[in-house]
């Protein structure tokens, strides 16, 4: 199962274009509200999550994490107890992490994108301690996904499906979605 942290300010498309994609594969995801079930994005449209941040729980059913970026909703999930706890679960668990947008630059914050190939919204580069820059729009690297911004969240939701699913299902899902590759 993945987990998609919603918080305050978080860029709407890539978080729900993602998780749609997500879904779409027949992968478990939950969103998770910090703060409240009802989360109001960047753009002020409020998404009523599947769960608060109390109801998510660290155990072994966790596949990964997906953190969207938007200011001020990195901040806010970078500033986050739980946010924090989930992210080194996974990296410790050698689970599935992935960040768009704004929301590498917590990654690398906590030194994880070391030595890792890693992709951000322009301007955020710096913030990336460690990593290899990609010119793609979307970076992998072993359990590492990340993306630039809005325009490469279905792209983005689509490595997520390969990463569980494979290649075949996922060119397949991308035909069906009319996504160009």
């Amino acid at each position: 199962m993945l987990y998609a942290f919603l918080a305050k300010g978080f860029e709407e498309v890539e978080a729900i274009a993602a998780i749609d994609v997500i879904r779409r594969a027949e992968i478990e995801i939950y969103t998770v509200g910090i703060g409240s079930k009802i989360v109001s994005g960047s753009h002020n449209i409020p998404v009523f999550c599947d769960l608060d941040e109390s109801e998510a729980k660290i155990d072994d059913s966790v596949d990964g994490i997906l953190l969207p970026g938007g200011m001020p909703g990195t901040l806010n999930l970078e500033n986050n107890e739980t946010v924090n706890k989930f992210i080194d679960y996974c990296v410790e668990n050698n689970k599935l992490v992935c960040a768009i947008c704004a929301a590498p630059s917590i990654l690398g914050h906590k030194g994880i994108l070391e030595g890792k190939k890693a992709v951000c919204f322009p301007g955020f580069e710096s913030e990336l301690k460690g990593a290899e820059l990609s010119s793609e729009f979307v970076a992998v690297d072993g359990n590492i996904i990340t993306a630039k911004g809005m325009g490469s969240a279905v792209d983005f939701g689509l490595n997520i499906v390969e990463y569980f699913k494979g290649k075949e299902k996922t060119a397949a899902l991308r035909a069906s979605l009319q996504c160009p590759r």
